[in-house]
């Protein structure tokens, strides 16, 4: 008898073809080309089949009716994964906009640090918790110079930066994807070029690539492009540029220079690509509005320094006179009102948030710049600057080697302290407002642009398209009510009409809900997972 039981119970199993069926689903299939209607079965955590799928059997059936089915989107800059560890809810932020992976690293990364020295340690860490989402990480050249020189204004020794590049060789072995930069910020905006070409050497002997926040958005990004190349070529990697802008509204023609010039790299050859988020407010610490030359023994001592009336009259001069960093008093045209302030440190009044300076020096019945140096000596202030505009925005989004990012963590709603929208809503905005509202770019061109461009550059070929063998990260639309709801005032806001995505087979938003199974992995460099 329980012969013929055992029997009838692996009948059943392989009667189910498939562990999930989508139905009657719009296709888009990343690849920029035009949709398609497909039914698609998803068998250990991989896409099995897609065609008319009717009259087979799966464990569970989502109907597609009406929706569109794209390939999960690749976030390529996630900033941290760190949240992922500390508070699982975080990931619902990346998930509900479709996100199904994410780059994690900047200037900063979690390792080397002093409690991961290495990667290997914390992937485990992550692994052994559990994520919802995919994460793929960067090491921080800056995070390197902190951990070997400190926060000091100075050139490394030999020795120190042999130190240095061990640091990027146990990272890379580790599986991280590339060396990348934050060269705005101290400690990171010390680094040399040649400096950065050493480090980024060796990211390339394992394949890795080079991405840079760069050592300017506005006045001098063509030079800061240039650099960007000059580093790549010399170190033998591709480059990517996070966040490509023209900051400011007298460099705002620049976008355009900014994108013939990388256009004119990839004609003759060499490989460079960048991404964007879908605002025109980006998001920094509110001291990055003072020179960073000021922070060269470290920010403590500096901050220090701001109760005397003369430093201040002194940095007050030279923001208001001076242009030869990346001056963001004048970026947003020496008006306070167009700085937001999106979340504030201990100790400050949390309905700051949302306000902009000039507004909180009212309340605070003090003049502006009294305010803006009390405001950075509070510390641990960031702010949202309106700084770009809406043609430079379209412009990148018909740029064919433009990806999408957040630029920002995994956020946990119900305990966040403010955040740019762009955490919340950056790629439903794109589907909603500059693909169906104002028919910007075409829906299969943003789908690329949200899902294979992203997933070739961080060499994640088995995923951001939607074929037989790849892994299923999948997001299912309803383009007809997907819609951004964060806003600058109100930015912990998830958005609507994403009402399933799937990762690695599993369903991480099932039917609008956040689902408690991790399907999520951490992604190694030059590995299938």
């Amino acid at each position: 008898m329980r012969f013929f039981l055992a029997i009838l119970l692996c009948a059943a199993a392989w009667a189910q073809q498939f562990d999930l069926l989508i139905t009657s689903g719009r296709v888009v299939d990343g690849s920029g080309n035009p949709w398609f209607a497909a039914d698609i079965g998803i068998k250990n955590g991989r896409i099995a089949e897609i065609g008319r799928l009717s009259g087979r059997t799966a464990a569970r059936t989502i109907r597609a009716d009406n929706l569109t089915v794209m390939p999960g989107f690749v976030d390529m800059m996630g900033a941290n994964s760190q949240p992922l560890l500390e508070d699982r809810a975080s990931a619902e932020s990346k998930l509900r906009q479709g996100i199904t992976t994410m780059l994690a690293g900047e200037g900063g990364s979690v390792a080397p640090s002093e409690r991961w020295p290495r990667f290997v340690p914390y992937f485990a860490e992550l692994e052994k918790k559990g994520i919802p989402l995919n994460v793929i990480h960067n090491v921080g050249a800056a995070q390197i110079r902190r951990m070997v020189i400190g926060v000091e204004n100075r050139a490394p020794t030999e020795a120190e930066l042999n130190r240095m590049r061990q640091l990027v060789e146990e990272a890379m072995t580790d599986g991280a994807v590339g060396l990348s930069t934050a060269l705005i910020y101290p400690p990171g905006t010390y680094a040399t070029t040649g400096e950065l070409v050493e480090m980024a050497k060796v990211a390339g002997k394992f394949g890795g690539i080079y991405l840079t926040h760069m050592r300017n958005e506005s006045h001098a990004v063509l030079d800061a492009i240039q650099e960007s190349m000059l580093i790549g070529e010399r170190a033998g990697v591709p480059v990517h540029v996070f966040h490509l802008k023209a900051a400011g509204q007298e460099n705002w023609p620049r976008m355009q220079q900014a994108v013939n010039l990388i256009q004119d790299a990839r004609n003759r050859g060499f490989d460079v690509t960048a991404d964007i988020y879908p605002y025109i407010r980006n998001g920094l610490g509110l001291s990055a509005l003072i020179h960073p030359r000021h922070f060269g023994k470290g920010a403590a001592p500096f901050l220090k320094t701001l109760g005397d009336p003369n430093v201040r009259a002194a940095l007050r001069k030279e923001i208001e006179e001076t242009s030869d960093w990346e001056n963001w008093y004048r970026h947003v045209g020496r008006d306070w009102n167009n700085i937001l302030v999106a979340s504030v440190g201990r100790g400050l009044n949390k309905s700051f948030e949302g306000k902009s300076l000039a507004e909180i020096a009212k309340l605070w019945s003090k003049d502006e710049w009294t305010t803006f140096f009390d405001l950075v000596a509070a510390e641990s202030v960031s702010v949202n600057p309106k700084s770009m505009n809406e043609e430079q925005k379209h412009l990148a989004l018909r740029t064919y080697w433009v990806s999408l990012c957040t630029d920002a963590a995994p956020v946990a709603i119900d305990k966040a302290t403010g955040a740019h929208p762009r955490a919340f809503g950056s790629f439903p905005r794109v589907l909603a407002k500059y693909v169906r509202d104002e028919k910007i770019v075409p829906l299969e061109e943003a789908v690329r642009k949200m899902s294979a461009l992203g997933a070739n550059r961080l060499g994640l070929h088995d995923r951001g398209r939607i074929a037989p063998g790849l892994w299923a990260d999948l997001a299912i639309v309803d383009m007809a009510r997907v819609q951004d709801k964060a806003s600058f005032t109100q930015p912990l806001a998830f958005p609507e009409g994403i009402p399933y995505v799937i990762v690695n087979g599993v369903v991480a938003i099932d039917d609008n809900k956040f689902s408690p199974q991790n399907g999520g992995r951490v992604l190694r460099r030059g590995r299938t997972e």
